[in-house]
């Protein structure tokens, strides 16, 4: 079992910057890619960022492009997610997620292990 904890989340206004942690614990945190996703209220959840396992490649939804930064730290065992010039439709409960099968699209990768999430609310 491999378990995550985010933290970092919090009320801040537009404009300003937040980061989110998701510690893992359990399994070898190296071998998995992770993805950062996020839930509005009444909407899906959706897809913010995903890093591979060396941190070598990453993917953004087009909307965080240039605002949001994915990392990790395997030493660690940590991943994060810098966002930068945050905006009221950023406001959701951000959850991180390790990948456990991969495959030639980042849309293949499947997720199983799921941390409890954090609040960002972004205030105009």
């Amino acid at each position: 079992q491999l378990q995550l904890v985010e933290s970092g989340g919090g009320l801040v206004q537009a404009g300003d910057s937040l980061r989110l942690s998701c510690a893992a614990s359990g399994r070898i945190f190296s071998r998995h890619a992770i993805g950062w996703f996020r839930q509005a209220p009444g909407k899906e959840r959706a897809v913010v960022a995903i890093i591979s396992w060396t941190g070598g490649r990453t993917y953004y939804t087009d909307s965080v492009k240039g605002r949001f930064t994915i990392s990790r730290d395997n030493v660690k065992n940590t991943a994060y997610l810098q966002m930068n010039n945050l905006k009221p439709e950023d406001t959701a409960v951000y959850y991180c997620a390790a990948a456990t099968a991969e495959g030639s699209s980042w849309s293949d990768y499947e997720y199983d292990y799921w941390g409890q999430g954090t609040q960002v609310t972004v205030s105009t």
